[in-house]
């Protein structure tokens, strides 16, 4: 299946003659117009093809000695005609016609000049474009309709099958009503569907990952992509592992894994693909190029959710930088508009495409927004500058996301800072003032949490925001023990921090949600070697946290007074 360029023409009284598309090289005159009174053909509602339609094309076919394909709508207005080579016909985008339901709204009919049945590559264009039914006319050597065999998608899987053949009718001896067929046929794919999620606004997503790491890790990576998506109000209906030696550089996975998924899409009425790896810009133009469904990696699940939560001026600037620093090297430059030319009256050349423009226009706003960002970060420079002649020492909270940050800064100092128990819940940096037990007070920082493979653009549009980190007297590490993959958490803040260059910063590992861990005394105990266990939910527990952490803040305003 692929793409090609329509070529056609206007009538004169401007309505638009179904267009011829394909391989058209080498034609005569009198056989473009054949093909054209072709396309200006209309179909019956009730018919998959009419009788006189299908000799015509058989006809024509048979003359050119190449397939030749009709796209007809529901309404059995002909959408295109295409024409091939003696071997298959490549089906043009279809991306301008939107689908009727679950199916496209289109039937493809076209002939096979050999004799063959159905192929492969016929079962994948029917998947792929969603096509209410595509049948194959087979020429005989006078060059006349034989049988039209049919195939069509199925609501649900059958015997290993997603698809089933209808029985082999000669055009002139149709019996059954086509648009009672489909109407019956689009009724038991939306019967599990009261009300269209797509419809209503709701995102329905099949969430992928290809990995070339062993399956434990890739089962976890896995599972945090379902937090993220769940974070994001995504509806996850399905997920789809695959590991392969090496990844597909163009579709990623395979082509039939590829068909496997989007038969779960359509049978499971999902608007959405989330990738679990990184995406190149060719990889999603060849992905989409196969499917009507959005598709998305991680890391734009990650800025899409940072933009949801954005609260301040600081923030949205931060994930705008982030999302345009994403965008500008996927700018596609597939847009129909591109060949105009936008040249100012008395331009000289061919002025700008749509693609340089847009380029443009984002990098603008990316110098705008480093030069907001600045400023922003000097107002926080004057706000540290203020809280040093104060001398309050600085205590910052880091982690992992979701590991409960939020919640002990609001145990600790009795405020309500936005706590969930989602990957992401609050963004915007927080300073709270805390006394210890022993009248020494010192200004709690909580700042975004960390996750791996955080988007490299993210890390570098909140370096005003982690430049906090860099006040701080104290980190404290937390950590969430009930994960079973806390290890490997620690190892990617760990990982950041020596990024950030605040490894040197004194660090006390916090391991917290305690209350959650069932059966873990050994886990406990090393966690007690490592650091202080708590639970953020529970004060109590908090005890050991603070005579520790003023112990250490102590000493170290006391080794920097000796400095100084």
């Amino acid at each position: 299946m692929a793409c090609v360029s329509f070529s056609g023409r206007h009538c004169t009284g401007g309505a638009l003659i179904a267009l011829v598309s394909g391989n058209t090289g080498g034609l005569k005159k009198n056989q473009l117009k054949l093909l054209e009174r072709l396309a200006g053909k209309r179909g019956s509602r009730d018919q998959v093809i009419g009788p006189e339609m299908a000799r015509s094309l058989c006809q024509l076919s048979f003359e050119l000695n190449r397939q030749i394909g009709l796209l007809l709508q529901r309404s059995g207005k002909v959408e295109a005609v295409i024409v091939g080579d003696f071997k298959g016909i490549m089906i043009p985008t279809l991306s301008h016609i939107r689908s009727r339901g679950r199916l496209k709204g289109l039937r493809l009919v076209h002939t096979h000049l050999a004799g063959e049945e159905i192929s492969d590559e016929d079962l994948m264009d029917l998947l792929f474009l969603r096509l209410d039914l595509l049948s194959v006319l087979k020429v005989t050597a006078e060059g006349l309709p034989e049988q039209l065999h049919s195939v069509h998608l199925l609501p649900d899987s059958r015997d290993g099958k997603s698809w089933a053949y209808l029985p082999p009718v000669h055009p002139a001896n149709q019996q059954d009503s086509f648009e009672e067929f489909i109407h019956a046929l689009e009724g038991e794919f939306t019967r599990k569907d009261n009300v269209s999620a797509v419809e209503s606004g709701e995102d329905r997503a099949i969430l992928v990952s290809v990995s070339t790491q062993s399956l434990i890790p890739a089962k976890e990576s896995m599972a945090e992509l379902v937090e993220l998506a769940r974070s994001d109000e995504v509806v996850v209906l399905e997920t789809v592992l695959q590991r392969r030696r090496k990844v597909n550089p163009r579709f990623i996975l395979g082509k039939g894994k590829l068909a496997d998924i989007m038969i779960q899409a359509l049978q499971l009425n999902a608007n959405l693909l989330i990738f679990d790896q990184e995406l190149n810009p060719s990889q999603i133009r060849s992905i989409t190029d196969y499917t009507e469904m959005r598709v998305i990696d991680r890391t734009q699940l990650i800025l899409d959710i940072f933009a949801h939560r954005a609260l301040s001026r600081e923030g949205k600037l931060q994930v705008e930088m982030a999302q345009l620093k994403y965008m500008l090297p996927r700018l596609s430059s597939r847009d129909d508009a591109l060949s105009r030319l936008t040249g100012g009256i008395g331009a000289r050349g061919p002025g700008e495409t749509k693609l340089e423009i847009d380029r443009r226009r984002i990098n603008d706003r990316l110098a705008r927004l480093g030069r907001e960002l600045k400023n922003v970060s000097r107002e926080r420079y004057r706000r540290r500058s203020r809280r040093r002649k104060k001398e309050l020492p600085v205590l910052s909270l880091v982690g992992y996301t979701n590991a409960g940050k939020s919640t002990l800064l609001n145990t600790l100092t009795k405020s309500d800072i936005v706590a969930e128990d989602k990957l992401f819940a609050t963004l915007d940096p927080t300073s709270r003032r805390l006394r210890f037990p022993r009248d020494m007070e010192v200004l709690v920082t909580d700042t975004v949490g960390f996750i791996r493979h955080l988007p490299a653009d993210l890390l570098q549009a909140f370096s005003a925001t982690l430049e906090e980190l860099e006040e701080a007297d104290l980190l404290v590490h937390v950590i969430d023990l009930s994960n079973p993959c806390f290890r490997e958490q620690v190892q990617v803040v760990e990982d950041l921090l020596r990024e950030l260059d605040l490894s040197s910063v004194p660090c006390l590992k916090l391991f917290n949600k305690v209350d959650k861990v069932v059966d873990g005394e050994m886990l406990l105990a090393e966690a007690k070697r490592e650091g202080i266990v708590i639970s953020a939910l529970d004060r109590e527990t908090l005890t050991p946290f603070l005579e520790k952490a003023q112990m250490m803040m102590g000493k170290i305003l006391q080794q920097e007074y000796q400095q100084g």
